[in-house]
């Protein structure tokens, strides 16, 4: 394994040669964007809007033609070389680590009707962190599902490349997700965010004028697994809570079509304490989202920060998938001077939080909270200022 290092396009094309050697068939380049969540967390699943943004941290993935049916892959970072045949009958297979994404990808191509003429050799690299909140494996996904349908003349839609990260995940690595990652990482844009209608799968652009002010990603550096953790529980949890509302005689096609005002007349017909809380998260955050949204159209940068400590408060108490990690990153943050806002997103149990800080003050910010958090729980996190970014592209 490659010590880490910041990759470029340069260095992967270099890396590329070093690897497959030299072809006269051309190596296309893509890059694939990390993405954070500014507010709307646990209610894409729930038929609710969210508000991601695509950053400039980039997964790149590297792809030429072969003049055989074999498809090679290998990551610049971790060890061992895949090799699959465009014929193989892909199946998930523990022992193929990060290939599964990307051979869960080759399948749903391949269910959509798609053949592959040749085989091709691919090498991934990233400077996104891996299993930290910040949706590595739906940069992953997209980027190479993009990479290859670019390469192959499929002319996938951006919308379908996005379905088609979620339909792997749910059908090839058994991770209920829903479609938010893949979605703003294959269409995002630079200096805007997006609200997602999760149900209807229909996004508009704002921009995202942050002024004087930078999101820090916060990374907590406790690994966590997707499907191990208790994401698919929260999930099943909301179904009941909406099953229990139903019965009772509320006619809604999902939580987030509850007003906060509706919940508060109807909600006492949920008697578990779990699921009440469950349900209130979802209908309060679907109400931070809209107003987050206006306050970036008013250029209210204070309420927005609001907002987002608003957002963890609920993730902390009513979905309680914070932890002391996350909940000490927030809880620091709070304390700095220039930070106006800070909250957990992504997935939780680990993972990252968000903060918006002065850019004047990124740099005492990152290392005092790196300092406190230290000191709480015992091992370093990791800090990172960025920007908005672009969606899926050729390089």
């Amino acid at each position: 394994m490659k010590e880490k290092f910041d990759v470029t396009p340069e260095l992967l094309k270099a890396n590329f040669i070093e690897v497959y050697g030299s072809s006269d068939e051309e190596i296309r380049m893509f890059a694939s964007p990390a993405r954070i969540n500014i507010i709307g967390e646990h209610i894409d699943y729930n038929g609710g809007k969210v508000f991601p943004a695509a950053i400039d941290k980039y997964l790149y993935c590297a792809i030429r033609k072969r003049n055989d049916s074999k498809i090679v892959y290998n990551d610049l970072f971790f060890p061992g070389t895949y090799e699959f045949d465009t014929s193989t009958d892909f199946k998930f297979d523990k022992t193929n680590d990060y290939a599964n994404f990307l051979n869960g990808i080759l399948c749903c191509m391949k269910k959509r009707g798609f053949t592959f003429p040749c085989g091709f050799d691919c090498l991934i690299a990233s400077n996104v962190p891996s299993a930290g909140g910040i949706s590595s494996s739906s940069a992953l996904e997209c980027g190479f599902a993009w990479a290859v349908s670019e390469t192959f003349g499929f002319n996938i839609s951006r919308k379908d490349i996005a379905l088609m990260g979620q339909q792997s995940e749910h059908e090839f690595m058994n991770v209920n997700c829903g479609i938010m990652d893949q979605y703003i990482i294959a269409t995002g844009k630079k200096d805007t965010a997006e609200v997602l209608d999760c149900a209807k799968v229909e996004h508009e652009y704002v921009p995202l004028n942050l002024g004087d002010y930078r999101f820090v990603v916060m990374n907590t550096k406790k690994q966590r697994k997707l499907a191990d953790s208790k994401y698919n529980e929260r999930r099943a949890q909301c179904e009941e809570g909406l099953a229990t509302l139903k019965a009772n005689g509320v006619n809604i096609p999902d939580l987030c079509s509850l007003s906060v005002m509706e919940f508060n007349k109807v909600g006492s017909c949920i008697k578990d304490e779990v699921i009440y809380r469950r349900v209130r998260h979802c209908v309060t955050e679907m109400d931070r989202v809209l107003k987050a949204v206006e306050a970036l159209k008013a250029n209210n940068l204070t309420e927005l920060g609001q907002l987002l400590y608003g957002s963890h408060n609920s993730l902390r108490d009513d979905y309680e998938v914070t932890g002391i990690e996350l909940d000490t990153l927030v809880d620091q943050a709070s304390k700095q001077p220039g930070c106006i806002g800070a909250r957990m997103t992504g997935a939780g149990f680990g993972g990252c939080a968000i903060a918006l800080v002065h850019k004047d003050k990124v740099d005492d910010f990152i290392k005092t909270v790196g300092d406190e958090y230290k000191k709480v729980v015992g091992y370093e996190g990791a800090f990172f200022g960025c920007s908005s970014g672009d969606g899926v592209k050729e390089i």
